[in-house]
């Protein structure tokens, strides 16, 4: 994976952050989701380099080898907006203070929070099977609650650590199939999750997501934040965001001023089963006079 990516760990405030990178051009900012690594990108990453951008790959706080500090009480040590902190501050570090933003699942609320926060470093931004937390827990209903009951799972205390780590190969390990992920991305996938501390972090990502996270999107609404990047959505036809929601970008309008966005042919790990449609999105969505889908 990766032939011809750098590897660094940059240092933030209170993180350790593993990061691949390489390729020139435009930076690219590629932002993973629960419980996948950075590796997940690893059929979309060279692509991108292929189409002449400089692509950053990076683990979130407390994910693959990347390391934060101890939760904390409410959460905010794993709250959305220190891990985009994260997120600025690598690309700092590898000299980028405007790039292009890309998150998938969790990260893409790690993208979301980035793009609110620091709207000066976003030049185009691409959410990937994502509404804004605030905006699923306004809905929340029996059908929600049992499709999504890993949310409210998660945010027990010391409950799930327990469950999880008696064996996280039998926890993960039916939704993560090497033949379609990639041997080397399923060997670090189940590497990392065999390690409690990565477990824990990404556990506390959900209790942050249900706390603090909803609590800083609430405030974003009340002031009348929106995104001010293009922002295209994208969302996997084979996954549930069009059956709990409909179109998704209904939603959507009530975040950004500058919308567009469409579904892929794909389950929910959509830069492992559909990376070309996937790549053809980016692309169109960084480069306007790009053919779009």
């Amino acid at each position: 994976m990766f032939e011809e990516f750098a590897t660094a760990r940059v240092e933030t405030q209170d993180a350790s952050v593993f990061v691949r990178h390489g390729g020139s051009g435009p930076p690219v900012l590629l932002l993973h989701g629960h419980p996948r690594t950075s590796a997940t990108w690893h059929r979309v990453a060279p692509r991108l380099v292929d189409a002449g951008f400089r692509v950053v790959c990076p683990d979130l706080r407390g994910y693959g080898r990347s390391r934060g500090p101890a939760p904390t009480a409410g959460h905010e040590a794993h709250s959305k907006r220190a891990v985009a902190g994260d997120m600025v501050a690598v690309m700092r570090e590898l000299g980028h203070e405007r790039f292009h933003l890309v998150g998938h699942d969790r990260g893409s609320y790690v993208a979301l929070r980035l793009a609110l926060d620091h709207p000066g470093a976003v030049d185009r931004l691409v959410l990937i099977d994502c509404l804004p937390v605030s905006e699923h827990l306004r809905r929340a209903d029996a059908v929600f609650a049992t499709s999504w009951w890993h949310w409210f799972f998660f945010a027990q205390p010391d409950i799930p650590e327990r469950v999880i780590n008696a064996d996280p190969a039998a926890w993960y390990g039916p939704k993560a199939d090497p033949r379609t992920m990639g041997a080397e991305n399923h060997a670090e996938l189940m590497a990392a999750v065999a390690d409690p501390d990565v477990v824990r972090s990404m556990l506390e990502d959900y209790r942050a997501g249900l706390t603090v996270d909803r609590m800083h999107e609430e405030a974003d609404r009340a002031a009348g934040r929106r995104v001010t990047a293009p922002l295209r959505v994208l969302w996997s036809l084979r996954d549930d965001l069009e059956e709990l929601y409909g179109d998704p970008l209904a939603i959507w309008r009530a975040w950004a001023d500058d919308l567009d966005g469409y579904g892929i042919d794909s389950g929910h790990h959509v830069a492992e089963e559909n990376p070309e449609a996937l790549v053809h999105a980016l692309v169109s969505h960084f480069r306007p006079a790009t053919t779009g889908p």
